[in-house]
């Protein structure tokens, strides 16, 4: 990781603070990951996109009321522990987020938890557990290639894609060094940036979490995230309008 990669001028003393990460450290994080993907295991094999979760969930839902402008949120872990009724009253919002997926994953589970629930626009909020190697390495290439089918298949059924930043991290607090370690800042940086490219040469939104969450030295504010990654209600409370604004935008609504 270079201080060059970000826009910013930071300090190089800042930078090597913050980026560092000792050769134990670097160890602890892939015994973690490893440990993480051998309690995953029977669930990957026997339901690798966990269709189960929402399964009742989704029957029960009835189609969009007339009028109804329904708004599916689609991730992982950020999306699912968002209390999405509490920051958004009163919207006909839903949450689909599933903690610890994949691209590959959400690929999967597409159809029944977005394109059956006839919603309007996704949110989809993706990509950090990828480049964590959650269900195995992967290329920025597939990652991208991933999120492109989303959007194809999103297109295909007249539902407006916004595609939201990879949130950054930070390596402040003990509890964040292992999921630091397995999320590459320039990583993130240079998924971010294909993002916003792929959105202005299509038919999708980019909904910019990351220049609001970001401190100087390029990480996730600390005061954000106790775990370095998932936002506590401070940060929600700084991405519940920027996804409201997003929403409205992509439906035309002023």
């Amino acid at each position: 990781m270079t201080c060059g990669s970000f826009r910013w001028a930071i300090p190089l003393v800042l930078c090597v603070t913050a980026f560092s990460q000792t050769p134990q450290q670097v160890a602890a994080a892939a015994k973690s990951l490893e440990e993480y993907r051998i309690s995953k295991a029977p669930v990957l094999r026997d339901d690798f996109g966990e269709l189960a979760r929402y399964h009742s969930a989704n029957a029960a839902l009835k189609p969009p009321a007339a009028g109804e402008r329904r708004v599916v949120f689609f991730g992982d872990s950020i999306t699912d522990i968002w209390p999405i009724q509490k920051y958004f009253p009163g919207k006909t919002y839903i949450n689909r987020g599933i903690g610890g997926q994949t691209t590959p994953q959400m690929l999967l589970r597409f159809r029944p938890d977005v394109i059956d629930l006839q919603p309007a626009a996704v949110v989809i909020l993706a990509g950090t557990n990828d480049i964590a190697g959650n269900t195995g390495p992967m290329s920025l290439e597939e990652i991208e290639g991933n999120y492109a089918s989303l959007a194809e298949l999103a297109n295909a059924h007249h539902i407006k894609v916004i595609f939201s930043s990879v949130l950054p991290v930070h390596n402040y607090t003990p509890q964040s060094l292992n999921l630091y370690a397995q999320r590459s800042p320039d990583k993130i940086h240079e998924l971010n940036r294909w993002l916003r490219e792929y959105c202005q040469g299509h038919d999708c939104l980019y909904l910019d979490y990351f220049s609001a969450m970001v401190d100087t030295h390029g990480l996730l504010k600390k005061e954000l995230a106790e775990d370095g990654l998932h936002p506590n209600p401070d940060g929600y409370a700084i991405m519940a309008p920027l996804a409201e604004a997003a929403i409205q935008k992509a439906l035309g609504t002023p």
